[in-house]
């Protein structure tokens, strides 16, 4: 810290003692539908999946969960538009918060700032870009048509926009269009700039954006009396630009409230979490106070700087011991994972091998038994069995077909809801995929899933063929039954093979030590080596300064320079035989 001090001047709030307005904060917290619950738990498993490998990078990964957690934290309608409107929810909330303040503020045309990161509207400049590049070069009515019924296409199919919702709402409570404006709207920085002019003047009294586009460099602050954080950006630093631009000099209001959305139960915990943590170390560089050490400085590399010395100074015996370190580290590693293997050779063949066996030879009798309730179920010469929903038979495909798209407006979430029977099997459907797919299973003893769509015909058909995807099930399990047994003969072999290079590590080992011995160098650790000098000193001292410590190149040099003395002919026959 003193070292990056002497190149960065940090000046925090608490030494500036700016004349800012005092910061009231709320936490506005939403109770998640059941919805909402129902996606999280889905959240969940999808972690899982991913997690344990089973899925796909390409298909789904943490980053895609990550971002539907958030959006679903926002509003369920932004993971599916068709979800209905939930009045308790944080967006309505902020709603009635924005609307109150503003009523509350009408003499002196109080603002407010509303920040939202996601589910961003499309600009109009957006939109007609494509048709401008087009129809400013060709007159031709026929064209001007196609674009005409393209545009209205496209407005048809927009996307469900937080942004949209909340001006639509408060225009419907009272508050007119004109004070409502998206920073999206003024694309350009002269346009910025007479948007902002217009904030402070209370022309615009409601501004929503994003961090991006409304974080540093927007002064508006004259007139703000609120800002609300509809959900939770990444960076600590966002979350200070977003509160920046209303405790700022130059605002009127003495106090400001600042209102912190979040539903419960959603990712939106997880994220404040997260910036929490974030802050927490960024905080302890970024302070006007002076950091104190609170932890003891253990050399762990003294004892390596010292080998390195010491083989400049010319020893062959440490540069033999550094290649024998890296050895015996790498046959080690090999020893400790040829054990790991052998010990789950070992439970797979006491415990998962038997286990998976029982449990495919269950599947192959479920999949024989609901052979045979097909069988006994066959279609008529008309070509349909029959299906029976909610209690009505129906023998008209196109009659089971719409009961069968009636009965879904029953289905909710991923709690299955039971429908009717079809050929001997039990239906029910779940809502999944984030709301947006429909999913019939049909239940013997195994269990059979196909994807509903919009078409009465299609499904039935859909249904038809995951129930002729039986028998390929049924070869699927004999199959893998057979693997199983292979399997096992295999991991028998493999269970009784020995560690193929014991015996070089037992000599390499042996080496090693003979040269820590000759060399004088301890293999304990830094914290051991220090704890063992305080108990030899009575535990006066515990700590050894590096001065006091035993250099290995010093005892080398030490070594050279003691003066060789006569030796007998007797003593160097000694010495070699030694």
């Amino acid at each position: 810290m003193n070292l990056f001090k002497e190149a960065a001047d940090i000046k925090t709030s608490d030494q500036l003692n700016l004349p800012t307005p005092t910061p009231i904060y709320h936490n506005v917290v939403a109770q998640p539908t059941e919805i909402q619950k129902g996606m999280v738990q889905e959240l969940s498993e999808r972690a899982a999946r991913v997690h344990t490998g089973s899925v796909d990078a390409s298909v789904d990964n943490m980053l895609r969960i990550t971002s539907d957690g958030r959006k679903l934290g926002l509003d369920q309608r932004v993971i599916n538009p068709d979800l209905p409107d939930d009045p308790a929810s944080k967006v309505n909330q902020c709603v009635e918060n924005v609307y109150r303040i503003w009523n509350e503020g009408q003499a002196d045309k109080l603002t407010q700032l509303i920040f939202c990161d996601l589910s961003t509207p499309k600009t109009a400049a957006a939109e007609k870009k494509a048709a401008k590049s087009v129809s400013g070069t060709l007159d031709s009515p026929e064209l001007n048509a196609v674009m005409q019924l393209s545009e209205d296409k496209a407005d048809a199919e927009k996307p469900f926009s937080v942004y949209d919702d909340i001006r639509e709402k408060l225009v419907s409570r009272g508050i007119p269009r004109e004070q409502i404006v998206f920073i999206h709207e003024a694309e350009t920085e002269v346009k910025k700039k007479e948007l902002f002019g217009k904030v402070r003047s209370g022309q615009v009294r409601v501004l929503i954006g994003s961090t991006f586009k409304m974080g540093a460099g927007m002064n508006c602050q004259d007139r703000l009396v609120a800002l609300h954080d509809l959900d939770a950006p990444w960076r600590p630093g966002d979350l200070e630009q977003r509160s920046g631009r209303i405790i700022r000099q130059g605002n009127r209001n003495k106090e400001v409230h600042i209102y912190r959305y979040v539903t419960e139960a959603t990712f939106d915990a997880y994220l404040w979490q997260t910036l929490e943590n974030k802050q927490k170390f960024i905080s302890q560089i970024m302070t006007s106070k002076s950091p104190v050490r609170a932890c003891d400085d253990i050399d762990e590399t003294a004892l390596s700087f010292a080998e390195i010395k010491a083989l400049c100074a010319g020893d062959p015996r440490i540069k033999e011991k550094m290649d024998l370190d890296v050895d015996v580290a790498r046959l080690k590693l090999m020893k400790a994972n040829h054990q790991s293997q052998h010990y789950r050779l070992e439970d797979n063949l006491l415990r998962y091998y038997p286990a998976k066996i029982e449990e495919t030879k269950g599947f192959i009798a479920g999949f024989e038994a609901d052979k045979q309730t097909l069988a006994a179920h066959p279609h008529p010469t008309d070509g349909f069995a029959g299906m029976e929903i909610r209690g009505d038979k129906l023998t008209d495909k196109e009659n089971a077909g719409a009961a069968l798209m009636d009965a879904l407006k029953e289905v909710k979430g991923l709690e299955p809801v039971p429908i009717g029977t079809y050929r001997g099997f039990a239906m029910s459907v779940t809502l999944e995929n984030f709301g947006h797919d429909y999913v019939l299973t049909l239940k013997g003893q195994m269990t059979y899933r196909a994807e509903l769509g919009k078409d009465p015909r299609g499904n039935l058909t859909r249904i038809e063929n995951a129930l002729n995807g039986l028998d390929k099930r049924l070869e699927t399990a004999k199959s893998e039954l057979e693997n199983l047994y292979t399997q096992i003969d295999n991991a028998n072999a493999e269970v009784n093979k020995p560690f193929p290079q014991e015996e070089e590590l037992k000599e390499k080992s042996a080496r090693l030590a003979e040269l820590n011995a000759e060399l004088n160098i301890d293999e304990r650790s830094a914290i051991e080596r220090m704890a063992d000098d305080g108990t030899e000193r009575g535990g006066s001292d515990r700590v050894t300064a590096k001065a006091e410590r035993p250099s290995v190149l010093s005892k080398l040099r030490a070594m050279k320079e003691v003066p060789k003395e006569p030796v007998s002919p007797a003593k160097h026959q000694e010495k070699e035989t030694r």
